[in-house]
């Protein structure tokens, strides 16, 4: 059976937000989903694909980890196939062999936002070299060589609203995911 990986935004950093793993288990399986693995505490859950649409699961997920936690949890859904996608369509292929220099900020839409769009695509990339971006469909890769807490670029594509839930998770992540969901 094929997977779905929901990634989820803002749990578990700097002690807020706790989402510990096994309540993440426990509810996913509570909600009848099956083949539940989750990786890292930062949010990251491989399960069974329920022949849901991928915007609907998320759906669904936000709903029950706001009714469960009290807060609300931001969730992106992609298929085993989007994922595979994602990892073929990088940017910076030379770059997956350093892979902490390598992020990829997932989407939970195409962004449409002109304003965000025409402020991102007029950043002087040059100016903060050898740090640069590319926006592919719902992905935003980063290919930031000094590491992602010292680029000055990431920091600034933190700023521009592209209208659309947004988060991040290095290449070590990325591949590791993609692995669960073909076990």
């Amino acid at each position: 059976m094929a997977s779905q990986i929901a990634l989820l935004r803002g749990i578990n950093v700097g002690g807020n937000k706790k989402f510990p793993m096994a309540r993440q288990r426990a509810l996913m399986a509570e909600l009848g989903f099956e083949d539940v693995t989750v990786h890292l505490q930062t949010g990251n859950i491989v399960f069974a694909d329920p022949g849901t649409p991928p915007d609907r699961t998320a759906r669904t997920l936000e709903d029950a980890f706001a009714a469960d936690l009290g807060f609300s949890v931001p969730v992106m859904v992609r298929t085993r196939d989007e994922l595979a996608a994602v990892v073929d369509a990088n940017p910076y292929p030379a770059a997956a062999a350093e892979p902490k220099t390598l992020h990829v900020v997932f989407l939970s839409d195409v962004p449409t936002d002109t304003s965000a769009l025409d402020a991102l695509n007029a950043l002087n990339t040059a100016a903060y070299a050898p740090d640069e971006f590319r926006l592919v469909g719902r992905e935003l890769y980063l290919h930031l060589p000094g590491g992602l807490g010292r680029s000055k670029l990431a920091a600034k594509l933190t700023n521009p609203r592209l209208g659309v839930t947004a988060t991040a998770r290095n290449w070590n992540t990325v591949t590791k995911l993609l692995a669960l969901a073909d076990t």
